[in-house]
């Protein structure tokens, strides 16, 4: 079925919306949002029936579905003010008003199919299974396996899945399950940093890329470096969000390793546990702006990503990597990307990853989340950052 309005056209078939005859990059959820309006236009829909039918009776927050409403409205040119498509019904719920002819659009020429996944798996150095996967269109990018990751629930994740879409939308996403978590081999006594820079190397000859940009967040920050100073000619450039040259537990700052150890100590006994304690200490630093039903995907992450002996031990690892001496050798162009009020990884280590780095950006995010989210104004930025910085490198070539 597909519906024409206004200048828009939305193709249920293909999970396209056009506006003047121009595909629109909208995520899945604000596409099932529009779609379920335009089959019920001729009634006021609750919110209530917004949860069950869109949601599929999810827990979801008020301001998350003013979200949603909000990003819809942008998608066909409405807004909150115009409301000329999307009429907000006092007390009541919201209704589409706009002339519609259903079966208007078929015969426009479709430019993009929905993103779909795929998932594969290699084996690393040592045998260990390693689960991967592909989506989206355009330039190579690998993003660096890291800490609470599930290739299958993040692809459909009110957390990670928005994340993905978007990057998929500009590059072809290729993405993995480091050891001991997800979808790869959970069971394994082998945690170290040469383990998850063999794991990485796995993927990207299983993958059969001879050149790409690699993407590291968080942990997967120091695994990128010591990639990128090993394979110099295979990374194009290179991306480091929120990461850092020298674990936790090696810094100087003792308040900094005491921390350590007590995040290690709450992960045995509270890990994917929602509601607990600890999810409320864990995501009020890695997102404090996040909203309650973004919460509760990290808490079911955390429990389908690894078991808690597992986390620990990762955690434990990661706090102890140390890449700072590498850092001069890289000769890739590198955009290092931090949010300024991180209670992760602090600023510092971003300012240290820029300095010891050649010629490398810097972008400092207005954000307090470690893990930048949908709702932030940044999180428009975030992209046009990874954007700029890939296209302008390919025209200096």
């Amino acid at each position: 079925m597909s519906f024409s309005f206004n200048n828009c056209c939305l193709v249920e078939e293909t999970g396209e919306l056009r506006v003047d005859g121009e595909t629109v990059k909208i995520e899945p959820l604000v596409f099932a949002l529009l779609s379920f309006l335009l089959r019920n236009r001729d009634r006021i829909i609750s919110r209530d029936e917004l949860i069950a039918e869109v949601w599929n009776g999810r827990i979801v927050s008020d301001a998350a579905i003013d979200t949603k409403i909000s990003a819809a409205r942008s998608a066909i040119g409405d807004d909150g003010q115009k409301q000329h498509s999307i009429q907000t019904v006092a007390r009541k719920g919201i209704r589409f008003i706009a002339d519609v002819t259903p079966g208007g659009g078929q015969q426009l020429k479709i430019s993009q199919k929905p993103f779909e996944q795929s998932i594969s798996y290699c084996h690393s150095r040592d045998g260990t299974p390693i689960a991967f996967g592909s989506s989206g269109e355009g330039p190579a990018l690998v993003r660096v396996g890291h800490w609470l990751t599930h290739l299958e629930y993040d692809w459909r994740s009110l957390f990670w899945q928005p994340f993905l879409s978007r990057l998929s939308s500009h590059f072809k996403v290729f993405r993995y399950d480091q050891r001991g978590s997800g979808l790869s081999q959970q069971k394994t006594e082998r945690f170290n940093l040469e383990a998850f820079v063999e794991d990485l190397e796995a993927v990207v000859d299983a993958a059969s890329l001879d050149q790409f940009i690699l993407y590291g967040a968080s942990q997967g920050a120091p695994v990128a470096v010591a990639y990128a100073a090993r394979h110099p000619s295979r990374v194009s450039k290179l991306i480091l969000q929120g990461g850092y040259a020298t674990g936790r537990s090696l810094r100087a700052n003792q308040v900094e390793r005491e921390q350590a150890e007590a995040m290690l100590t709450l992960i045995r006994t509270g890990w994917g546990q929602a509601g607990g304690h600890f999810l409320k200490a864990f995501s009020s630093i890695y997102i404090p702006d996040g909203t309650q039903e973004q919460i509760d995907a990290l808490a079911e992450l955390q429990r389908l990503s690894a078991t808690p002996e597992t986390a620990a031990r990762i955690r434990e690892t990661v706090d102890q990597f140390d890449v700072s001496d590498l850092l001069p050798d890289i000769r890739t162009p590198t955009l290092i990307l931090h949010s300024r009020q991180d209670a992760v990884q602090p600023l510092e280590q971003g300012l240290e990853l820029a300095q010891k780095i050649k010629d490398a950006q810097l972008h400092i995010l207005e954000s307090r989340n470690h893990v930048i989210l949908e709702q932030e104004p940044e999180w428009d930025r975030l992209f046009d950052c990874l954007i700029g910085f890939t296209e302008e490198m390919a025209l200096r070539k």
